[in-house]
């Protein structure tokens, strides 16, 4: 996320930071799945 556009002003090391994967908490992983159709 956040890594689509206006990349000029955003420092290298928050760019490296963009590049790893999201992990969906607990409490939020019911949720997730029903915006994603899997329940």
């Amino acid at each position: 996320a956040f890594k689509r556009h206006i990349l000029t002003k955003k420092s290298t090391k928050r760019k490296r930071s963009l590049r790893q994967d999201g992990v969906v908490s607990d409490a939020n992983l019911h949720f997730v799945k029903r915006l994603l159709g899997m329940k």
